[in-house]
């Protein structure tokens, strides 16, 4: 069970956002405090984030990755030792863009085509993001075909947003999700946090594991 005690955090400018009584308690995994850590938040960066989490592995904690852009073969080479932690990846961590990426996969299901359309701030360093993979390969499980094409589009003054467009015989539909903030991501975090111990499979990709 998830204690505010032992919530460990390594969360670059969203740390701010964590709910006022977490914040005490949200160190930053850098530092030796491993050993009183029962979860890791890491949104940092692909090249770091894996090496991260297979610290925390090793150090028997639970890990929550919000950070995209790696390959997570060694995490899976990591849970088939049998550890007692687990990696829980989320591509996006927004309620909303969850539902946004089960309707699309349901959509899939009866549209002949689809396109996605992703759009983030400038600074963000992979393309195409972990959401718009993420929404693809489900979409391409659904339908039985081939994954749908992604768009990346790179601009200062966004923040995130995905569209999701299929089409078929004299019709299209369109399924958007907007991030206006990065408040919106903190109820997944949260969720996230106090669910990984629970997880079955090591490592998951996907909030959506936990909430649908």
């Amino acid at each position: 069970m998830f204690t505010a005690r032992g919530f460990v955090a390594h969360l670059g400018a969203s740390r701010r956002l964590l709910p006022a009584s977490l914040q005490a308690h949200v160190g930053d995994c850098r530092h030796p405090v491993l050993a009183d850590a029962e979860v890791v938040v890491d949104f940092t960066q692909p090249d770091t984030a894996l090496e991260n989490a297979l610290a925390c592995l090793a150090a028997g904690v639970h890990v929550v990755i919000g950070t995209t852009g790696f390959d997570p073969a060694p995490l899976e080479q990591a849970g088939q030792g049998g550890g007692s932690a687990n990696v829980l990846i989320a591509p996006n961590f927004a309620i909303g863009a969850l539902l946004m990426m089960r309707f699309a996969t349901e959509a899939a299901r009866h549209m002949r085509k689809a396109e996605i359309i992703e759009l983030h701030h400038d600074g963000k360093l992979d393309a195409p993001s972990g959401t718009a993979a993420r929404t693809a390969q489900l979409m391409a499980e659904a339908s039985g075909g081939p994954p749908p094409p992604i768009h990346s589009v790179r601009l200062p003054g966004l923040v995130a947003s995905q569209e999701v467009i299929l089409g078929d015989l004299a019709q299209t539909l369109t399924i958007r999700h907007d991030t206006i903030g990065r408040e919106s991501f903190m109820p997944g975090v949260l969720l996230a946090v106090r669910r990984v111990g629970t997880l079955e499979d090591s490592p998951t990709v996907g909030l959506e594991s936990l909430l649908f």
